[in-house]
């Protein structure tokens, strides 16, 4: 018994496709910073790096969730493993969602990622700098 077509809807095939070799590209980028005693961040990861990559998994499992009947309930260990993670990273915590499955907080921009950069921006403005090369 299939319960998934053999083609996706209009969109869905490409981006997923798109996703994994961007999962695949950021693997293959820690990779060889894992186990190897570098001193400096565990994996070569930063804040922001590891704030997006922890989005960006919660939200293929918001996704996914809408594969199957059951999807949302057996996703439910990875949100908890995500939010933990979070935790241990002093992450913000995800924005939580009410039972419609949409954030309880309403974005102002549609793109999760461009308001939280907006937010980013607006909270912990970066010092300008002087072009290299120039006199200071």
């Amino acid at each position: 018994m299939e319960l998934l077509p053999t083609i996706a809807g209009p969109g869905v095939g490409e981006r997923a496709d798109a996703a994994a070799d961007a999962a695949c590209h950021l693997y293959d980028a820690v990779a060889p910073w894992s186990g190897g005693g570098t001193g400096g961040w565990p994996g070569g990861w930063s804040r922001t790096a590891a704030e997006d990559a922890a989005e960006t998994i919660e939200t293929t499992a918001h996704a996914l969730a809408y594969s199957h009947p059951r999807a949302e309930v057996i996703l439910a260990p990875v949100h908890a493993a995500l939010a933990d993670l979070r935790r241990q990273l002093a992450l913000a915590p995800a924005d939580p969602l009410t039972a419609a499955g949409v954030p309880a907080t309403p974005r102002t921009v549609g793109n999760p990622r461009r308001t939280r950069w907006e937010r980013v921006m607006v909270t912990a403005p970066v010092p300008r700098q002087p072009p290299s090369g120039t006199a200071s």
